[in-house]
């Protein structure tokens, strides 16, 4: 899978949790500043482990660990690249 296809599909997924077109979310976005809360982040987890096969190491009780990178969408595309090249 390529990495625009992972782009596209991580954005997608998140667009449909804030309710956005596709095309307002940029790659360089902060997710915080996008308004994604705790419960989207969380339904927008499932929605890419289930996408893409991976389990993502994340704790919606420690939102800032380090094992997986939600503070930028284009931190969330790179660990999910990573996450499925470790899968294959």
């Amino acid at each position: 899978m390529e990495r625009a296809e992972i782009e596209a599909a991580v954005i997608a997924i998140l667009a449909k949790q804030l309710l956005l077109p596709p095309g307002e979310i940029s790659p360089d976005a902060r997710i915080d500043e996008l308004g994604l809360d705790s419960l989207g982040k969380v339904e927008a987890i499932f929605a890419m482990e289930e996408r893409f096969g991976i389990h993502v190491p994340f704790n919606a009780n420690a939102p800032d660990q380090p094992e997986f990178d939600f503070s930028t969408v284009g931190g969330v595309v790179r660990d999910v690249e990573a996450l499925i090249a470790h899968k294959g």
